[in-house]
């Protein structure tokens, strides 16, 4: 009898840039708050004035990845298929050009990253030199008459400073029909001669109406539960106009976990070990990787927000009312420095793999010491 053949299936490996569930910024259909944008490199592509280096920045999680895809798109494909009149960037679904890029085949796309360690399963901290030379093959090939060729870097401050080095090399000499696109959302961080080359188009947070339609488009291409109209209000504050934020939230079980953060922070000087350690026990496993980034996120997001009320007298009242009392003028600039600390050391201790429950057990520990300083005794 016949062997039956063997069948391979394919592994598909994981992408830095994709949030786990949800669709990635390429096969995103529609792209919410950020028209003017996309028009301004429509009319770009459409006039044939094309800067051959962009800069898209702003928060995590707006859209700066989807508007780089559809630019792809648009500019990959022939240009019948294009929107004409320079508004827009729309191209239909079905074409050769939307196909192609959604697979990662189209020989005129180049997307730099941080690549997944398939023997460590987990990804390199940093976009590596190794990444950046694959332009040198990528260029070399002499596109069609007409043609262009789009290089997204995603994220360009992800770069190391070997392969920022070499990505600056091609921005100095472009090939012709040649755009660059750098998604950032920390552009300080980049080579001052690496935005000097680059136009820079700055992306706002989503407002309320464009983050609950970006975040439905992404729930329901997921298969997942669209959140009801008691949950939204607290989404969007927590998200600040980041989709991107706002479905880690809702698949972290966000909302409870700023409540325990809340209540963490409102509690100072005074601290509920048992708690902590509870918690910190539960965020320390590899598997709970998204729970402890959005852990560090929401409580440096809520600190950052105490320290603005005090020095500024804004935010919320009931945050303007919490830093009085916990921060004051005292210790504001105690708080500022705890705040920068816990945001490095949380890099140092992904970056080097350190001890995740000894990490937080020392933020509430520096916490406690910066509100309790130059307190009197009750």
């Amino acid at each position: 009898m016949a062997r039956a053949p063997a069948s391979a299936e394919i592994e598909e490996l994981p992408e830095a840039d994709r949030l786990e569930g949800y669709p990635h910024p390429r096969e995103t259909k529609r792209l919410f708050g950020h028209g003017e944008a996309e028009r301004t490199l429509a009319q770009a592509l459409a006039e044939s004035r094309m800067h051959h280096g962009w800069l898209l920045c702003g928060r995590q999680g707006i859209g700066k990845a989807t508007l780089a895809y559809r630019f792809a798109r648009a500019a990959l494909a022939p240009a019948h298929e294009r929107a004409t009149e320079g508004q827009c960037l729309a191209v239909g679904e079905e074409t050769s050009a939307s196909r192609q890029v959604r697979a990662l085949s189209h020989p005129g796309l180049l997307v730099l990253r941080r690549p997944y360690d398939e023997k460590a399963k987990r990804f390199s901290a940093s976009i590596p030199i190794d990444e950046v030379r694959r332009l040198r093959s990528f260029l070399s090939h002499r596109a069609a008459e007409e043609a262009w060729r789009v290089v997204i870097v995603d994220e360009a401050n992800e770069l190391n400073v070997n392969a920022a080095n070499a990505l600056l090399k091609s921005l100095e000499e472009p090939p012709a029909r040649t755009v660059f696109l750098l998604v950032s959302s920390a552009p300080g961080r980049l080579l001052p001669t690496i935005r000097s080359r680059c136009r820079t188009l700055a992306l706002q947070p989503l407002s309320s109406d464009n983050l609950r339609a970006a975040a439905t488009q992404a729930i329901e291409a997921a298969g997942g539960a669209v959140p009801g109209p008691a949950d939204w209000p607290a989404l969007e504050r927590l998200a600040e106009g980041s989709v991107g934020q706002l479905l880690s939230l809702l698949d972290s079980g966000g909302l409870e976990l700023n409540e325990r953060v809340a209540k963490l922070i409102s509690s100072l000087p005074r601290i509920d070990w048992r708690a902590v350690h509870a918690l910190s026990d539960e965020l320390q496993p590899i598997a709970a990787q998204a729970r402890f980034d959005l852990f560090f996120e929401l409580l440096l997001n809520f600190l950052g927000r105490l320290i603005r009320a005090q020095a500024g007298c804004e935010g919320a009242p009931e945050e303007r009312e919490t830093a009085a009392r916990l921060i004051g003028e005292a210790r504001l600039a105690s708080f500022a420095a705890v705040w920068e600390r816990i945001g490095r050391e949380k890099g140092e201790t992904l970056a080097l793999n350190l001890d995740r429950k000894a990490l937080i057990l020392e933020t509430v520990g520096d916490l406690a010491t910066a509100a309790a300083q130059d307190r009197k005794p009750a």
